[in-house]
């Protein structure tokens, strides 16, 4: 396993959470009303869930796992190899849920669900990347 890689990526995912965090809206008036406000706190919910996908890819990548078919199935092979605890797949599979959505149906998003995610996904990710800190680095 590349640990420098793993570690630069987890720093990655920091990164984008501190980002989410500052723009985190107050209410679902205040993102409804401010569009830019919209694309920066969807793409940094994308770009974190991407990092976490691309961290566990670099994972399995240095095992003798069959690769995963999906972003969904990287966390379940994360959890088989004990990387990651089966509740942080489970949330983790639907935080990719919600990228899917929030990239191929953008025009399309429940704005609510977006203030939702902007209030758990940072949690969820945080709680990956400690587990995969410590099990990995």
């Amino acid at each position: 396993m590349n640990d420098a890689v793993v570690a630069a990526k987890l720093d990655a995912l920091t990164i984008v959470l501190a980002k989410l965090e500052r723009k985190r809206p107050d209410s679902l008036a205040v993102l409804l009303a401010d569009d830019d406000l919209q694309d920066i706190v969807v793409l940094n919910l994308a770009r974190a869930v991407q990092i976490a996908v691309d961290i566990g890819t670099t994972l399995i990548a240095d095992t003798d796992i069959e690769p995963p078919g999906s972003m969904r199935a990287v966390f379940a092979r994360l959890d088989t190899l004990g990387i990651i605890d089966g509740g942080t797949a489970d949330r983790l599979k639907l935080a990719v849920g919600f990228r899917n959505l929030a990239i191929h149906r953008y025009e399309s998003l429940d704005w609510s669900v977006v203030l939702e995610a902007c209030r758990i996904a940072p949690s969820d990710l945080r709680t990956f990347a400690r587990e995969v800190a410590a099990r990995t680095l």
